[in-house]
């Protein structure tokens, strides 16, 4: 369990709270429970994992946080369901797995990249990533997911 309360300048000050064994929502739950009210009635926000049991302890526990998912398993989700569209249009055009010098194999190192924004992608690698998606109408569907 992590603070991530932001301090006067609006910086996180990321400070850990307790390291809880187990994985389920009774771990979870017990732990707010040993809390007192007003800790409980504090907590605004509870960033979690896609772990459905940590849903289910904060929906009971904490009725007034907002339950959002950590960016980094955000990030995460995003870049498989990327790899599958990428995996899957392969597959349909070429009728293999990726390659070198197939036209999607480059774009695996780009989404490192991607992961950080778009925004960040050089001339050079969105130069690569604009051949790779134009090479065929059927690329449009990684590009677009």
């Amino acid at each position: 369990m992590v603070d991530l309360t932001r301090d006067a300048q609006g910086k996180i000050r990321a400070r850990l709270l307790d390291l809880v064994p187990g994985r389920s929502k009774k771990a979870y739950a017990d732990w707010l429970n040993d809390r007192s009210a007003d800790f409980r009635a504090g907590v605004q926000v509870a960033a979690l994992d896609p772990f459905a049991g940590y849903k289910s302890a904060i929906a009971d526990e904490l009725a007034d946080a907002t339950a959002v998912l950590d960016a980094s398993h955000v990030v995460k989700l995003g870049t498989q369901a990327v790899d599958e569209v990428r995996r899957r249009v392969q597959q349909e055009t070429l009728g293999h797995r990726g390659r070198k010098g197939d036209p999607l194999y480059g774009i695996q190192r780009i989404q490192r990249i991607l992961r950080a924004g778009a925004g960040n992608l050089t001339d050079r690698q969105l130069t690569r990533l604009a051949a790779a998606i134009e090479t065929d109408e059927a690329h449009q569907a990684v590009y677009l997911a």
